[in-house]
C-alpha cells in the first residue's frame, strides 16, 4: 500500500525573509514619503497626533509631580505607544494599496495580531522596566540621596562637577534606547503586513540593523533630533512629527524588508 502523504521536500516551505541593501538617501525618501501619506490623510494624522501629544503632556506632569511614578507611566506608554503606531501603518498600507485611508479601520487593524503585538509589547515593557532599574542604580552609585526628585534630577544632570554621572547615565540609557529601536525599527509594521511572530518580526527588525549599521544609524538620529524638536512648546510638534514617523517608518519596512515572491501555480491549475 502506497503512502499517499505528500514527502517533506515535496511541502510548501516558507519563502525565506530577503532583506534590501540600503543607502544613505534612504532615510531622507522616507520622510519624503511620509509627508505625503500625512497630507493625504490629515484628519488621520491629527487624531493620532494628539493621542501623541496627550501622552507627552501626561508623561511630563507625572515628572514634574510624581517623579517615581514616571517609569510606571512610561511602561504604559510602551504598551500603548506600538498600537497607535499600527494604525498609522495601515493607513500607508492601505494608501499603498489603493484604498482609501480609513480612521476606524486604522483604529482596529490591530485586532487580528493580538498575539505577536502583545508578545512584542511584553518585550519592550520588560526592556523599559530593567532600563528604569538600571537608572536607579546609576544614581545609588553616584549619590546617597534616596529616590531623586525632579528638581533633583535636573540639578544632577546639569551640574558640570557631575560629568562621570551623566555620561555613565548616558551610556546606560544609550544602551537600552539601541535596544528598543534595533527591535522595533521594522518588527510592528512587519506583524501588520505579514501576521508573522513577535519572535521573527524582532530577528529581522536585528538583522536589518546589523546589515545596514550607518544607514539605520542616520535613521536613529533623524528620529531623536525630529522628536527633540518636537518637544518644544509643550510637546505641540508631535502632533505633526508624530504621525510623519509612523507613515515614514512604514516605508522603511518597506525599503529594509522585500516583499516575499508570489507562490507559483501548481501545474495545470
Amino acid at each position: 500500500m502506497s503512502d499517499t502523504s505528500a514527502p517533506a521536500s515535496a511541502r510548501p516551505a516558507t519563502a525565506p525573509l530577503v532583506l534590501n541593501p540600503l543607502g544613505w538617501r534612504d532615510p531622507f525618501l522616507w520622510l519624503a514619503r511620509g509627508v505625503q501619506d500625512l497630507r493625504a490623510a490629515p484628519g488621520i494624522a491629527l487624531f493620532y497626533g494628539l493621542c501623541f501629544w496627550a501622552m507627552a503632556l501626561l508623561l511630563g506632569w507625572v515628572f514634574r509631580a510624581q517623579p517615581e511614578y514616571t517609569m510606571s507611566l512610561a511602561s504604559g506608554c510602551l504598551l500603548v505607544g506600538p498600537f497607535l503606531a499600527m494604525g498609522l501603518y495601515e493607513t500607508s498600507r492601505r494608501r499603498e494599496a489603493g484604498l482609501p485611508p480609513e480612521l476606524g479601520q486604522s483604529i482596529t487593524c490591530w485586532d487580528s495580531h493580538m498575539g505577536s503585538m502583545g508578545m512584542l509589547v511584553l518585550v519592550l515593557i520588560v526592556l523599559e522596566l530593567l532600563w528604569g532599574r538600571a537608572s536607579l542604580v546609576v544614581f545609588a552609585v553616584f549619590f546617597n540621596t534616596g529616590m531623586p526628585s525632579t528638581t533633583g534630577v535636573i540639578q544632577a544632570v546639569f551640574n558640570p562637577q557631575n560629568w562621570q554621572f551623566v555620561l555613565v547615565y548616558a551610556l546606560v540609557g544609550g544602551v537600552f534606547a539601541v535596544l528598543v529601536f534595533c527591535t522595533t525599527v521594522v518588527s510592528i509594521p512587519m506583524i501588520l503586513d505579514r501576521d508573522t511572530d513577535a519572535l521573527t518580526a524582532g530577528i529581522t527588525s536585528i538583522r536589518v540593523v546589523l546589515e545596514n549599521p550607518g544607514v539605520m544609524l542616520l535613521w536613529g538620529a533623524l528620529i531623536t533630533l525630529l522628536v527633540a524638536l518636537s518637544l518644544w512648546a509643550w510637546g505641540a510638534g508631535l502632533i505633526v512629527v508624530g504621525p510623519l514617523l509612523g507613515h515614514a517608518s512604514w516605508h522603511a519596512y518597506r525599503a529594509a524588508v522585500a516583499r516575499p515572491a508570489p507562490a507559483p501555480q501548481a501545474e495545470g491549475a
